[in-house]
């Protein structure tokens, strides 16, 4: 299902990707924080385009902390939780901590194997609470390095 990939708009601190299925925006709320909303399903419409886009802060900042924003996702597919997976295991120096907030079982599901295949552990956290989400992001902006 890729190549359905519609366009991208930049902004000073945030990239939308749109494709027919799926939004997905990449919000850089500070360096080495980035936030990344999905709303639909991602059915692999952005190809390599959004680890062409995180690069840039591997560059820019050696480490990170990703933010999943997965609440608006009914189903993960699996050949995009593959990529997702392949990005993780060859930047995982790089990742501090990933942090995602799943709505669904399967989405969580899916994230646990996710997180079991990349050798994360404690480093990738599955939320399921909207609020207890927010209030880690919040805190990761505002940490003091």
């Amino acid at each position: 299902m890729r190549r359905n990939f519609i366009g991208m708009h930049s902004g000073s601190n945030e990239v939308i990707f749109e494709g027919i299925h799926c939004t997905l925006t990449i919000r850089r709320l500070r360096q080495g924080i980035i936030l990344a909303i999905f709303k639909g399903p991602d059915v692999g419409e952005f190809g390599q385009a959004p680890f062409k886009e995180l690069a840039k802060d591997l560059a820019a900042s050696r480490q990170i902390e990703l933010f999943v924003d997965a609440r608006a996702v009914p189903t993960a597919s699996m050949d995009v939780s593959n990529d997702w997976a392949q990005w993780m295991i060859a930047h995982n120096d790089a990742l501090v901590r990933i942090n995602m907030l799943c709505s669904t079982p399967f989405v969580q599901m899916t994230a646990t194997i996710v997180r079991n295949f990349t050798a994360l552990g404690e480093r990738m956290r599955i939320y399921t609470d909207p609020s207890e989400f927010e209030k880690a992001v919040g805190a990761a902006v505002v940490r003091v390095d």
